[in-house]
């Protein structure tokens, strides 16, 4: 089997070794063939190694990706559930080494689903506390969106 190893670190002065060391001595135990592909100091937003990687194995130059902490690969578990649903989908392997979760495996597709609940529960929750707070603010007579004239701050 080949699989890409992600390591990510969010700031520059962290390092990846530590994940790399992990990862290519467990790929080198199991006989898998390896790529390394390390994205340090990603934002939310950006992270241009992981969608050349996610590419990648959309074009089935992988069969799989090897991470070593599920929130290495994603930041949230609605962004999990949205990768793992398309990985599975498209038969492609997901290897948490760390939470020693393999989603191919029927124990991993357990803990996926068990996953892809606490997403959807979360993103009720959110939504309701938005649309709780939005009626509070309009009861209160607050005006609601951005004030009229306003440009975005963040272009």
């Amino acid at each position: 089997m080949k699989v890409a190893i992600y390591a990510r670190v969010s700031r520059d002065q962290q390092t990846v070794e530590n994940q790399v060391i992990r990862l290519s001595g467990y790929a080198e135990q199991m006989g898998y063939d390896f790529e390394i592909f390390k994205e340090i100091e990603s934002t939310r937003n950006s992270r241009p190694i992981k969608v050349e990687v996610l590419n990648m194995l959309r074009r089935k130059e992988f069969d799989g990706v090897l991470v070593y902490k599920l929130d290495r690969w994603a930041r949230s578990i609605s962004e999990l559930v949205s990768d793992m649903t398309e990985m599975m989908e498209r038969g492609i392997v997901f290897i948490s080494y760390s939470d020693n979760i393999d989603f191919s495996s029927a124990s991993g597709k357990l803990h996926f689903h068990i996953l892809s609940a606490f997403a959807e529960f979360e993103r009720e929750i959110i939504r309701e506390r938005t649309k709780e707070g939005l009626n509070r603010a309009r009861a209160e007579g607050k005006t609601i969106g951005r004030p009229k004239g306003s440009q975005d701050r963040n272009k």
